[in-house]
Formats: C-alpha cells, sequence, structure tokens
C-alpha cells in the first residue's frame, strides 16, 4: 500500500465516554476500547466497553482489543460489546478470518502482527488478504506471559514499512509512539494509521496537552516538503536485503 503523510489517529486504552469524546475532540479517527489480556494497561469490563462503544459518533471507529484466539467465542464477545471493528491481539487458533466475517458482516477485521524478527513480514503478508487492516505492534506471543500491546516500546520500523510495501490493506503503526518520534515514524514507515496509548497519557490519565501536542505535530508534518517515496525501495537505507517471498 503506498505511503501516506496524513495518517488516521487512533487512541488505545481509553477508559471512560469522557476520555473517549477528549481523544474525538483533539483529531482521533478511532479509539482503542481493551478487553481481558494477559498483561499490559487500559483492560476495563465488557459492560464498560459496551457503554463506551455506544457513545461513538458514527464516523469514528470503536475497536474492540481482544486476547480470545477462537472465533465462537471472539464473536459472542463482540455480541456483547457492540463495536464498529474487532482488533485480534493474538493470532486466532480455532475458526479463521473468514468465518468471524462471515458471522459479523460490516465489522472490521484488524488482525495484529508483533513485529519482532523478519519473519513478521511473511506473517503479515499471509494474513492480509483476509482482514480489513494489519496492526503493527511491538509485544511478544513467545513470552511465558504474553504481551499483546501496551509495551511503550517501538520495534524494528524498517520491517514494518516492508510489510505496509508489500501489503494491500491499510496498516497502523503501534509501539511507543509519541510527538517526540511521530514525525519520524512518518518518514520511515507512512502508514496508514498511528495507534497510541501511553505517549499521550500522564499517570495512566489521557492528557489534553500531550494529545494536542501529538496532533499538532502529525500535521506539521504533512507539510514537509520532502515525499514519502523520494526513494524507491532499492534506495532507501531502511530497506534490508531480506525478501518475505
Amino acid at each position: 500500500m503506498r505511503p501516506t503523510r496524513t495518517p488516521r489517529i487512533k487512541i488505545c486504552c481509553i477508559g471512560s465516554v469522557d476520555e473517549a469524546l477528549l481523544a474525538i475532540e483533539c483529531g482521533a479517527s478511532a479509539v482503542g476500547l481493551v478487553s481481558e489480556m494477559p498483561s499490559g494497561p487500559g483492560v476495563i469490563s465488557e459492560e464498560r466497553i459496551a457503554e463506551i462503544a455506544s457513545r461513538i459518533p458514527p464516523p469514528i471507529g470503536s475497536f474492540l482489543l481482544t486476547s480470545k484466539q477462537d472465533v465462537a467465542n471472539i464473536i459472542a464477545q463482540h455480541r456483547r460489546c457492540r463495536t464498529n471493528c474487532i482488533q485480534l491481539c493474538d493470532r486466532l487458533t480455532k475458526g479463521s478470518h473468514r468465518d468471524l466475517k462471515a458471522a459479523l458482516p460490516g465489522i472490521s477485521i484488524v488482525q495484529v502482527i508483533h513485529v519482532t524478527v523478519s519473519e513478521s513480514i511473511a506473517e503479515a503478508v499471509a494474513v492480509a488478504s483476509s482482514v480489513d487492516a494489519l496492526l503493527l505492534d511491538s509485544g511478544n506471543q513467545s513470552l511465558l506471559v504474553k504481551e499483546l500491546g501496551g509495551t511503550g516500546r517501538t520495534h524494528n520500523w524498517a520491517l514494518s514499512r516492508q510489510i505496509r510495501e508489500h501489503v494491500d490493506v491499510p496498516v497502523f503503526l503501534a509501539g511507543g509512539l509519541s510527538s517526540s518520534n511521530v514525525r519520524q515514524a512518518i518518514e520511515d514507515v507512512g502508514s496508514f494509521g498511528l495507534d497510541l496509548c501511553s505517549g499521550v497519557r500522564t499517570n495512566g490519565e489521557l492528557d489534553r496537552v500531550k494529545l494536542t501536542s501529538f496532533f499538532d505535530t502529525v500535521r506539521a508534518a504533512a507539510h514537509q516538503q520532502v515525499p514519502l517515496d523520494a526513494f524507491s525501495p532499492r534506495q532507501s537505507p531502511l530497506t534490508t536485503s531480506e525478501s518475505p517471498d
């Protein structure tokens, strides 16, 4: 997918209706609502997720973040939460993305890829045609206690750029983003969207000043003169000699 200088912004770990409305007021295109996870911040009850989702204006994405891996359980959870998107934070182990989409028509399915090694490229390419978008994060599914998001760490953006270049669905970049590095993230990856949590919070609370600073920095990056595709993939210093083929 082609790069963009004007990424959509998703603010994650939303904990209340007030936080959701603040994020939207500052410019968010989507909000993330975190259900039960093995680790990480922002977990709220399904009842609160449903309450917040019911207050989100129609043009805004409401993402249910789920750690469930069984399609039947995901479908049941979504029917309780009623968001317009589902973010799969782990790999499916029972059922397929096709089963999920057939059961929930009109609901966007976003698969998280935890970018850890070059093999993450092939994993992303393999699943891309089955989902509506990919979200590239910095978790680690191989740990005894899985990290499925909310780590506050960046990852190898060179790999994320290669994923974006090799798939035909929108790609969100997540992991350790803030106003201090978002301009570089836009330059290095050119993703359709950006997803962040801790980078716009103070003591766990959504911070209007940090939100404003982040959105101002993103808008300023859109007006830079050098095009994102000024370098061919072969010339770009971010392109490695490895190929996912």
